[in-house]
């Protein structure tokens, strides 16, 4: 693989088409390539197939490589195998027409599970309807990755206090059952106490504002912000609570399925193919690797109607 890049970028060099510039970028990048195959026990271009290159993709993402660089790779690799078959016909191009995304989309800040224990830990006695709720927002923000509009569009009878799962309508109005931790039960009880004195009649919204109706989505968001200054002196968006759960629920688990259904995706990029995980099975990863259901369980609180 070595002696082809560099058969390569001596062609490109001597036929003047390309600037010193792009060459060095060239091989910066091929060189980057021929590196990661050499560490997968890849020796030539031949052995390379569709999904050696979005192992290279994931690999080069989870390094921070941006879409620009990643498209300017492709279009490395694209011109090498170009030269390759014109020495042999009959090499595969598994670069020819692979999709690259065509814009950028940054990833959204993420805390370390430290930051998150902290974030949770620092509101962990509250003692009024304000602290109470917003505690419970953060709890089941990061427990159940949930969107700032599916926190919003809960309802008590998506709360299932016994099987320690909530029911959310995500986009599309794809429904999905996902697990709450321990933590997040227990401040949603303590809320809920204080909910029921507040709540307008008729009014069936997990999270209420001081007038009793359904909190709005910009709402929740501030109370967010407010908590990201006070207890970790830092700018904190819902989004970056569900980017975190999921985030360190992956480095646990290793479950990339699991993941997939705990936010509800229907794919991971352009490649990625949806695939069903019952709720049983995505509880015991759940269990097993998120930070916030390692926590001692609270006690069962008596069975009540709804309020």
């Amino acid at each position: 693989m070595q002696e082809a890049v560099a058969a390569f970028l001596a062609q490109l060099a001597d036929s003047g088409r390309v600037s010193p510039a792009t060459l060095a970028a060239y091989g910066d990048d091929l060189g980057r390539f021929a590196a990661f195959l050499q560490n997968h026990g890849i020796d030539g271009l031949e052995q390379v197939d569709r999904a050696v290159l979005r192992a290279f993709i994931m690999s080069e993402r989870a390094r921070g490589v941006g879409v620009r660089s990643l498209r300017r790779r492709f279009a490395a690799l694209r011109a090498l195998y170009r030269h390759g078959q014109r020495q042999t016909p009959q090499l595969p191009n598994p670069a020819l027409d692979f999709p690259i995304p065509k814009e950028e989309h940054p990833l959204p800040d993420w805390l370390a599970v430290d930051q998150a224990q902290a974030l949770m830990l620092a509101g962990s006695a509250p003692d009024s309807f304000l602290l109470r709720r917003d505690q419970a927002i953060l709890e089941l923000l990061y427990s159940s990755a949930l969107r700032v509009s599916e926190l919003v569009g809960l309802g008590l009878d998506d709360l299932d206090r016994r099987e320690g799962s909530v029911r959310v309508t995500g986009k599309g109005q794809k429904v999905r059952l996902v697990p709450v931790g321990k933590p997040a039960l227990l401040a949603l009880d303590r809320y809920l106490e204080l909910r029921r004195e507040l709540a307008q009649e008729g009014e069936t919204a997990v999270f209420i504002n001081r007038s009793g109706r359904r909190m709005s989505v910009r709402s929740v968001q501030d109370r967010v912000e407010r908590a990201g200054r006070t207890r970790l002196g830092q700018h904190l968006h819902p989004h970056t609570l569900r980017h975190s759960a999921a985030s360190h629920f992956l480095q646990s688990a290793g479950d990339l399925r699991a993941v997939q259904e705990y936010l509800g995706h229907a794919g991971i990029g352009t490649t990625a193919i949806y695939t069903h995980l019952d709720y049983q099975q995505l509880a015991k990863v759940y269990d097993e690797n998120h930070p916030r259901a390692k926590q001692p369980s609270p006690p069962l609180p008596p069975k009540q109607g709804a309020s």
